[in-house]
């Protein structure tokens, strides 16, 4: 059950990330979040 888990939450961690990084850097400002911070955001997604 904890591989399905953690499969889970890297291809969540991984959405999250592609989405982001598809978004412009102003909308990321309008969100708040740099583009440095991207993975830092993806990681308290899961």
């Amino acid at each position: 059950m904890n591989l399905i888990r953690n499969f889970r939450n890297w291809r969540r961690y991984r959405e999250t990330v592609t989405e982001l990084n598809r978004l412009s850097n102003r909308e990321l400002a309008d969100l708040g979040i740099s583009r440095t911070e991207i993975h830092s955001v993806a990681r308290k997604a899961i």
